[in-house]
Parts: structure tokens; sequence; C-alpha cells
């Protein structure tokens, strides 16, 4: 049978280890905020993807579930992004029904996955969803997370990206 956009077996993350949150905050450059879980890894095997609460540390709501942290897959993800790329994905919503309805299964299997951690009671989830795309960050960190199939914009940019030659061999040092 074939996956419909938006559909997510359940996934059971890694624990955040302290080696982890050391090398987390090194690639942020700032202590992680509100983490919960490492939900990818790059092939040389530090953390790509973090798994944060819905709400940060003193309450905040934090609708961002999944976080990109590899400083290369931002890189390049910036890059893309300076490309002016956001705009055309987002225009290609308005002409292909088949795109949108994809784009609002990832977006309710978001707000699914994060209302079963907790619910912010609201709507908002991350990156656009459902209506613009506006962050190929969060859309990466949802495929990498979640798997093919779940993310029609993040699956796109991980396709980009393997044109582009990710993976690099181990990211952690090319910084």
């Amino acid at each position: 049978m074939e996956q419909r956009y938006g559909e997510v077996s359940p996934i059971e993350f890694e624990p955040v280890t302290d080696t982890d949150r050391e090398v987390i905050r090194q690639q942020l450059g700032r202590p992680p905020r509100a983490l919960r879980a490492i939900a990818a890894r790059c092939p040389s095997g530090h953390p790509s993807v973090v798994q944060t609460n819905p709400r940060l540390e003193d309450g905040t709501p934090f609708p961002t579930l999944y976080y990109l942290t590899c400083p290369t897959l931002t890189s390049m993800v910036g890059r893309l992004e300076a490309s002016g790329i956001m705009r055309e994905m987002t225009a290609r919503l308005a002409e292909d029904p088949e795109l949108a309805e994809a784009y609002r299964q990832a977006h309710e299997s978001y707000l699914a996955q994060r209302d079963a951690i907790e619910s912010l009671g609201h709507q908002v989830t991350a990156g656009g969803m459902p209506t613009r795309v506006k962050c190929l960050h969060v859309h990466l960190a949802h495929t990498l997370a979640c798997g093919i199939g779940v993310n029609p914009f993040g699956d796109e940019t991980l396709r980009l990206l393997r044109e582009d030659g990710w993976p690099l061999g181990d990211c952690a040092q090319s910084r």
C-alpha cells in the first residue's frame, strides 16, 4: 500500500546524551532549548535534527517540533532559500491541488505529532504550513525525522541537497 503524505508511523526517537547535548550546543552556538530527543543523525553520526518540546522551559509556546541542527545542512538549506525557491514552491501550491493537499496533510501530521506531546491550543505549525512555504529548514527537519512521504517540500529539499552533494562526509568537521 502506498503511503499518503502526512501519514507517520509511530516513531521512537533517540534519547539525548550529554555528548549529544554538547554537540548540539556547539552546532547552535548556544545551549539548546526545549530539547526532547534526537530525531535524526547525519551519516557521520552527529545529531542533525532534534525534536523539541512544544513549550520552552519558561512556558513560551515553541511550535517548531523538529529543529535542524547540523551546520552543514543548515548552510546548504540557506543557499537554497537564498535562491528564491520558496516563492516558486508557494506558487505551485496554488497551481497544483494534489501538492496542496499533500502539504495540508503534512501540516495535519505535524500538528498531531506536536499535540500528542502537548497541545498549544492553536493550529499554527511551522515553515508556513499549510498555505505557504517559508522555511525549508523546518521542512527538511520534518522529512529527516519522519521519513520520505510525509512532507512534500521536505522531500524536495532533501532531493535538491543530494543533487548538490550531501552528505559531504563528516560534515561535523567541515564547518
